[in-house]
């Protein structure tokens, strides 16, 4: 097709930035098919509070990688990694190009970059350290972890119980301090030429309002309710990995009466807002990304036009 390191296109950025939209773009130019990189979009019954499209958007823009998985499995970065890798191979051998659109940026570096050789997540392992946590409560196990291992504890907030059990769970399975196992050297599987596509605002204020906005629109549609159904349907899901993701959070808060409804939609949306700010300081520290302003005219055309040039480069060094 284009030569021995077939193309890929990634379009990134900090939540709310309009990724979906520019993805939908793309697809009605023709020859690309949409990978979704979203951790939390891969869940069944998880659509409001992941902004994930409906019914009718999806029909249209099929995305591969949404609603695949129930609220109760895990969804690790080597799973994304081993499904993302196929689908792109069989993308190319369909003659299209593979558009990887997401906000999990660690999906992304996991992909181009590779993952380090880590242990396999043991179920049973995991029961017993989720029983500490429910015990102990998170500080005391961050503590255990700062003195096992202080450089990855530096790394590893309190409040974010999915990596520490999963540090700690590497730990006692191997007796190896984590980020010594982390920090061997990764290998990507992924033979591919790469464009990164950045969307970004420049004007911070309307980010933070877009964020806003868009939560409310979630509240409104019936965030609440979403997150009761599924606790009803299955309660035990209330410790699950899906459950922390934000929004859910904050609105389990309230259901399991920590705050008031008011209070867990200000969490909410401050936590949206911190989460912008992360993508937005992981994708500054990386190389090679192409920054597109939305709040340009036409930056999803201007998107688009970028990649064809580049494409069409590609091609030309091909032959």
């Amino acid at each position: 097709m284009l030569g021995a390191k077939r193309p890929i296109v990634c379009l990134m950025g900090p939540t709310a930035c309009g990724k979906t939209d520019t993805a939908a773009f793309f697809f009605d130019q023709g020859r690309f098919e949409l990978i979704s990189v979203d951790a939390a979009q891969v869940y069944r019954g998880m659509d409001i509070g992941t902004a994930k499209p409906d019914r009718d958007f999806l029909k249209h823009y099929p995305h591969h990688l949404i609603d695949f998985r129930d609220p109760q499995d895990t969804y690790s970065a080597a799973e994304f990694c081993s499904d993302a890798t196929a689908l792109i191979s069989q993308i190319h051998a369909r003659g299209n190009i593979p558009l990887l659109v997401g906000g999990t940026l660690f999906y992304f570096t996991a992909l181009m970059q590779g993952l380090s050789v880590l242990p396999e997540s043991d179920a049973e392992m995991r029961r017993e350290l989720q029983n500490e946590l429910s015990a102990r409560g998170n500080l005391r196990l961050h503590e255990e972890l700062a003195r096992i291992d202080p450089e990855l504890a530096s790394r590893i907030h309190a409040n974010d119980p999915q990596r520490l059990i999963r540090a700690l769970e590497i730990y006692r399975l191997t007796g190896v301090v984590p980020s010594r196992l982390m920090a061997r050297n990764p290998q990507s599987q992924l033979l591919c030429d790469t464009l990164k596509i950045v969307l970004f605002n420049s004007d911070r204020s309307v980010l933070h309002r877009q964020i806003s906005e868009r939560y409310m629109r979630m509240v409104n549609d019936g965030l609440f309710e979403e997150v009761a159904s599924i606790l009803t349907t299955a309660p035990s899901l209330a410790n699950s990995a899906a459950m922390r993701t934000v929004g859910y959070r904050q609105s389990l808060d309230f259901i399991e009466g920590r705050c008031s409804k008011s209070e867990s939609v200000k969490k909410g949306i401050a936590a949206t807002r911190q989460l912008a700010k992360r993508q937005l300081t992981w994708l500054r520290q990386q190389s090679g990304n192409v920054w597109i302003d939305t709040t340009q005219k036409d930056c999803a055309l201007t998107a688009w036009t970028l990649s064809e040039h580049w494409l069409t480069l590609k091609l030309k060094r091909s032959l």
